[in-house]
């Protein structure tokens, strides 16, 4: 640490009014600690110490403490880059550089949640060097490995990992009946001889692992819930800090939502970084995305978890894509699963280990330390706890009683966080349950036992804050069994058959949990609503201003409001039907904005997929609606001036009004909406999305192009019609435009077509609808359905994955599906309170 890292440190501490005790008393550090990182010693401190020294003086300072600690941080890495042979030795594998120890510190002032394992070494950040020399792919590069970074760290914390350390994570070589010849992974040369490949290791070691592979690449293997993706974590962390410029950037993916049968590995790489990091959507140099730029020069090492998630249709697909891929991987896979892949082919040039069970010992030492003591500590200084008894009877059960039962159980670290969870988590829950042979005769039923009660304990407990993540706007707590109900449908959701998007929950794909006739009608009910009152509201109006009596101003407004809104919801569900029947990508987050002629944007021109989407629909919709609208102005008029009369100078007449409606309609929507095509611009989302912040974003561009629409809808359709009159006067007969009218017909088409556009057309517009409206009223979703998923995510029931939300687990995800207690389950011994659910947002 230098001088600039400690005059800054310094600085802070005398802004904030603090001395030296003061700091490592809020900061819980000790004083000797807080002195050597103001005097530059050591010159290899912890980011964990560095971030504790950030958020105490933040709180005392009243600033962002994410903003304190990036300009804390920046002053470290500024040291750090000038340090060249103490960070080398720092980011080689092996013993921890000589620092200040952490048993300098005395025990009541350590963190209790980053408790860090024994053989852990020292991770500092992501090195950053001086970018004078740079291209715009090592900068890209370099920022993608900074988010990577800060999102794993954030998922570490979110996953309790470290408290109170992390669970052990042993593994071994793979059997080599799975995994292609040592001599093609190694890369040995014909006729030369080789040695071993051990692989063998422990959690804190898996990034030295998989640089021994000469050929950068690796298979996981495990059963489910072995800790597969904490290892991922573990490894794209240690990965990243060792990293040197020029090193690929290790990014995770994960493998359900890939179908090979329909893209290729590069591709979905592709659209898997624009979707969560989308500043890598800015132009490279030679006109491609900077994503595709990465991907191509190999700056991005695939970190692809979840191989048995795939369908297993693709999954022979899959192995040829890998195999025809020359990139480096880490793969991450179920045993079985992957046995059974590559029954035909196998991954080639692929090294592979193999995850190992947790053993009672593991248990003994992790289980006690995570629950609140029951009796006072022994002179050795440990407490007991209600786990105890069980633990002991874990160790010394023969095979087939009760502890062994419970011992199998426990052998994989997801049971152990759901053991935890129910019954350290949890007030006055005895584990001595789960040795009860008559509830639980088989580890089956203690699995589907410890499952069912997860939701229902964290449920009732308060939220976790989530480290980066947007505060919340108050205190929300959720009935569990209401809670258990919403997270059925997410789970049903995403087990839909024939869904292509694997475990991505993401919020504007919600919709298609329902129906398609049921998302057509939505969309019919609500463009008539907002046609009719958008009509309701302007003719009245004008009818008014012309000198015509309240009574027939109204009554004429509202017959045109109800004839006049089927008509044109009828057309916007036709459309949204048919380009859903299509699979037209109409319905994904925008990521563009309407840039106004002249100003220069970042993108490379209009999107030709957008115009060839939006024209059309433009072109149909509108044609659609005019024939409508045609036949509904003869109805209306009638029914206002006389009786309903059928004859051939009727007929003649509605036919004429639908084709000039038609034609009218139809070249205000293509002309409008191709002009908006024509002048979106890619906009700048920030370098990593959140749910959330994708939402917003989208809302407001929304907002924008109905703002656009509207007016320029009203000038086409009043000036558009005068024109289509003017060139088919005669043609078809006489025709009038006048432009009273006209305008008055313009400002309902713009206003209703600008709102029926982003309630029908936009992602956002169907969030709206759909998951905002209608599936809270059948009672499948809360009101408050973005406070509820972040909730969830605080609560450890969901994970985020880039701008998606997942369900923390597979098995967690495929036990919530099919109702509100599942069929088979053991219901949980747990109580729980009723609590209404939050106040909509």
């Amino acid at each position: 640490m230098g001088s600039q890292f400690g005059a800054l440190l310094r600085g802070l501490r005398h802004e904030a009014g603090m001395t030296q005790e003061q700091l490592a008393e809020r900061s819980r550090l000790g004083v000797r600690t807080i002195h050597r990182l103001e005097t530059g010693k050591p010159t290899d401190a912890r980011m964990g110490t560095v971030k504790q020294v950030a958020h105490a003086l933040a709180d005392e300072l009243k600033r962002d403490r994410d903003e304190l600690w990036t300009d804390l941080l920046a002053a470290h890495r500024g040291k750090a880059a000038a340090a060249g042979e103490d960070l080398r030795a720092a980011r080689a594998p092996g013993p921890e550089p000589e620092q200040e120890p952490e048993e300098a510190v005395p025990e009541p002032e350590r963190v209790p949640h980053r408790a860090p394992e024994p053989d852990r070494p020292a991770r500092p950040a992501p090195h950053r060097t001086p970018t004078t020399s740079r291209g715009p792919l090592a900068e890209a590069a370099e920022s993608l490995a900074h988010d990577v970074y800060a999102r794993c760290i954030r998922e570490e914390e979110q996953r309790r990992i470290h408290d109170p350390f992390p669970l052990p994570v042993r593994w071994r070589s793979a059997p080599a009946d799975l995994l292609d010849h040592r001599d093609n992974i190694r890369g040995t040369p014909p006729g030369a001889g080789h040695g071993p490949l051990s692989l063998d290791g422990g959690l804190a070691d898996i990034a030295d692992v998989y640089r021994r592979v000469r050929s950068g690449r690796l298979v996981v293997l495990g059963r489910a819930g072995s800790g597969k993706t904490v290892l991922v974590l573990r490894f794209v962390l240690d990965h990243l800090v060792a990293r040197s410029d020029g090193d690929p950037v290790p990014v995770v993916f994960s493998m359900g939502s890939w179908d090979p049968t329909g893209t290729t590995l590069r591709d979905w790489l592709i659209a898997r970084l624009l979707r969560d990091h989308p500043n890598l959507g800015a132009r490279a140099p030679g006109g491609a995305t900077l994503a595709a730029a990465l991907v191509d020069a190999g700056w991005i090492l695939p970190v692809l978890d979840g191989f048995d998630e795939m369908a297993t249709g693709p999954l022979a697909v899959a192995l040829r894509e890998l195999n025809a891929s020359s990139l480096p991987l880490l793969l991450t896979s179920r045993t079985e699963q992957f046995a059974e892949a590559v029954g035909v082919e196998v991954l080639r040039r692929t090294a592979g280990i193999e995850l190992l069970d947790l053993d009672a010992d593991d248990l003994v030492h992790y289980l006690p330390r995570t629950a609140r003591p029951s009796a006072p500590a022994d002179r050795d200084g440990r407490a007991a706890t209600g786990w105890d008894p069980v633990l002991e009877r874990l160790r010394t059960d023969p095979d087939g009683g009760p502890g062994a039962r419970l011992r199998s159980v426990l052998s994989t670290p997801l049971m152990v966080l759901l053991a935890r969870t129910a019954y350290s988590d949890t007030p006055a829950q005895d584990p001595a349950v789960l040795l009860d042979e008559a509830r639980f005769p088989t580890p089956e039923a203690i699995e589907e036992h410890l499952l069912a009660g997860f939701v229902p304990s964290v449920y009732q407990q308060l939220p976790t804050a989530v480290p980066g993540a947007r505060r919340a706007r108050g205190p929300r707590s959720w009935d569990p069994h209401r809670a258990r109900r919403y997270l059925g449908h997410l789970a049903d959701h995403l087990e839909r058959p024939g869904r292509s998007a694997g475990q991505d929950l993401a919020w504007w794909q919600l919709r298609d949990s329902l129906g398609l006739p049921s998302r057509i009608l939505a969309v019919v009910l609500a463009c008539s609503l907002v046609t009719a009152l958008a009509d309701w509201l302007v003719f009245p109006a004008k009818n008014l201003a012309s000198g015509r009596s309240a009574a027939f101003a109204l009554g004429t407004g509202l017959l045109d409001a109800l004839l006049f809104g089927p008509a044109v919801g009828l057309a916007f569900g036709l459309v949204h039907g048919l380009m859903s029947v299509l699979g037209i990508r109409a319905f994904e987050p925008s990521r563009v904005r309407i840039r106004l002629p002249g100003r220069r944007g970042r993108g490379a021109g209009p999107s030709s997929r957008r115009f060839a989407t939006l024209v059309p629909a433009g072109l149909l919709g509108g044609f659609v609606m005019g024939l409508g609208c045609g036949l509904a102005f003869t109805v209306g008029a009638q029914l206002t001036y006389g009786g309903v009369v059928v004859d051939a100078a009727v007929i003649e007449a509605t036919a004429v009004n639908c084709l000039m409606y038609g034609l009218v309609f139809a070249l205000a929507g293509g002309l409008v909406l191709g002009l908006v095509a024509a002048l979106e611009t890619p906009i700048d989302l920030g370098s990593a999305a959140t749910p959330t912040d994708l939402l917003a974003v989208n809302r407001s561009i929304v907002v924008r192009q109905a703002l656009f629409l509207a007016p320029m809808l009203t000038l086409v359709i009043a000036f558009g019609g005068r024109l289509m009159t003017e060139l088919l006067q005669g043609v078809v007969g006489p025709l009038t435009w006048p432009m009273a009218d006209g305008l008055a017909l313009g400002a309902v088409g713009g206003v209703a077509g600008a709102l029926s556009y982003a309630l029908a057309f936009t992602a956002w517009g169907q969030w709206v609808l759909l998951t905002r409206i209608w599936l809270p009223l059948t009672g499948r979703l809360p009101w408050a359905t973005v406070a509820f998923l972040e909730d969830a995510y605080r609560r450890g029931v969901l994970r985020q994955v880039g701008a998606v939300y997942q369900f923390r687990h597979a098995r967690l995800q495929r036990h919530l599906r099919g109702g509100p207690t599942g069929r088979g389950v053991t219901r949980p011994v747990l109580s729980t309170s009723s609590r209404g659910d939050g106040p909509g947002r």
